[in-house]
């Protein structure tokens, strides 16, 4: 009966063990999803960054130049962040945009004048919409906390880059659905 008792207990102790250390793992590691998040936020914020510069140089509207270094500094800074706890997490971010996120800056760059202002805030406001949807899903799903921090603490100031998308887009002329 001793040796039952004792190999009912160690085969609980092994599997409780086994799911500890599975649940340790995946809190500590990041799931491919995750990863796969991690690498399209890097590239969609680059994409600000240089749309940013561009806006600063072909904006005609001052307001279009402001948000254009706006979105250079801001997200610059979270971009930052999270390569630093992408590399924490052995996670490759590329070096060059991703494709979509290249031809993006390749296309609005070859507008100029008003076309320049109204399309570029026209990609901004639609580009921040997805984001912050995004950035909204993963928060809910996120499983390791350094990721989940970093969306929760990036968050706010994607909703504020709406909300001024949105009113800058206005100010150029852009017709708003």
């Amino acid at each position: 009966m001793r040796k039952g008792l004792a190999l009912v207990t160690l085969v609980s102790l092994l599997a409780f063990g086994g799911m500890a250390l599975t649940a340790f793992a995946a809190e500590k590691g990041l799931s491919a999803a995750e990863k796969a998040f991690i690498k399209d936020a890097a590239s969609s914020g680059d994409m600000e960054v240089e749309l940013g510069k561009v806006a600063q140089q072909k904006g005609t509207a001052q307001e279009v130049k402001d948000f254009g270094k706006k979105m250079e500094t801001d997200h610059s800074k979270a971009g930052e962040e999270l390569k630093a706890l992408a590399s924490q997490n052995n996670v490759e971010i590329p070096a060059q945009l991703e494709r979509k996120h290249q031809m993006t800056v390749e296309k609005l760059s070859k507008y100029t004048g008003a076309d320049f202002d109204k399309k570029y805030m026209a990609d901004m406001v639609a580009d921040h919409k997805k984001d912050v949807a995004k950035f909204k899903k993963e928060s809910k799903k996120a499983k390791n906390p350094a990721l989940k921090q970093w969306i929760d603490k990036t968050l706010p100031t994607l909703e504020q880059h709406l909300q001024l998308a949105k009113d800058t887009a206005q100010k150029v002329g852009v017709k708003m659905k």
